[in-house]
């Protein structure tokens, strides 16, 4: 495919960060993006709701549908996944970016942050790929990208937060097994982790604050990643697990000085790589 024109996406957690970045991306290829985030009146401390990003969604060349999803309840994405296919006839690409964090040691995470951690990022995941199967089914190219790591099963990278990463690594062994799992019906399963922290509100808030964000780069380069990734052969591009960085690479990109908050800056390196 040359763009997502006409292609419904549906990306859970997009009222903000890399989700509302992604939803962008395919929004300028004139794309139906379904908004699926528990977000709908203004946090006082996050920004975007799925009504704001739908206005941005519209205005960027896209047809948006807000929709009330918190993935940790099978009801609502089974409403959600329905009312996809009744609006847009279909679902072309499922996007599993919604994700709780919280970074503790074992002693400091409480069982309700560890809970919430799986029921979002595991379950969640698990969950809305389930529901989204049977349309992505009919589709001519489908896709399902997980926003999580490559698995890489070193010490230091659980030591410092084993529930959180347990739950990331939950979501990318949903990518090693789907992969495998869908490859006879043609639906392509990946993951996409930065190479650098993304300036989001969970690195303003929780990872480092305004300095580390002047070491990010922008979600605009994580968006452009995954849209380059859902344009690919689904029966050939399946079972990997992409850096954005590495990505646009292949895509022909070499200056990303545009996507640095402050270039110039040396940049923060992510977590898992």
């Amino acid at each position: 495919m040359r763009d997502l024109n006409g292609k419904t996406l549906f990306i859970t957690g997009a009222s903000r960060g890399i989700g509302e970045a992604i939803a962008l991306a395919a929004a300028r290829d004139g794309a139906n993006i379904v908004i699926a985030s528990k977000t709908a009146r203004p946090h006082p401390k996050l920004p975007g709701t799925i009504y704001s990003v739908a206005e941005s969604l519209e205005a960027a060349g896209g047809t948006a549908l807000p929709l009330i999803v918190d993935v940790r309840y099978d009801d609502q994405i089974h409403e959600a996944v329905a009312q996809a296919v009744a609006t847009f006839g279909g679902i072309d690409i499922l996007v599993n970016n919604a994700s709780a964090i919280f970074l503790a040691g074992t002693e400091e995470t409480p069982m309700k942050r560890f809970d919430l951690m799986h029921q979002v990022n595991v379950r969640g995941t698990y969950a809305c790929s389930q529901a989204c199967i049977p349309a992505l089914k009919k589709s001519a190219n489908p896709h399902i990208l997980m926003l999580s790591p490559p698995l890489n099963m070193e010490s230091r990278w659980f030591a410092p937060h084993v529930a959180y990463t347990m739950s990331k690594y939950g979501m990318s062994m949903c990518v090693l097994g789907m992969s495998e799992e869908l490859k006879p019906v043609g639906i392509a399963v990946n993951a996409l982790w930065p190479r650098t922290t993304i300036a989001t509100a969970a690195i303003q808030n929780l990872l480092g604050g305004r300095e580390v964000v002047r070491r990010s780069r922008k979600p605009a380069m994580v968006g452009d990643a995954a849209r380059a990734i859902v344009l690919r052969d689904s029966q050939a591009c399946t079972g990997n697990f992409f850096v954005d960085e590495d990505v646009l690479k292949q895509e022909g990109v070499t200056d990303f000085q545009p996507y640095a908050v402050e270039p110039g800056q040396e940049l923060a390196p992510d977590f898992f790589l």
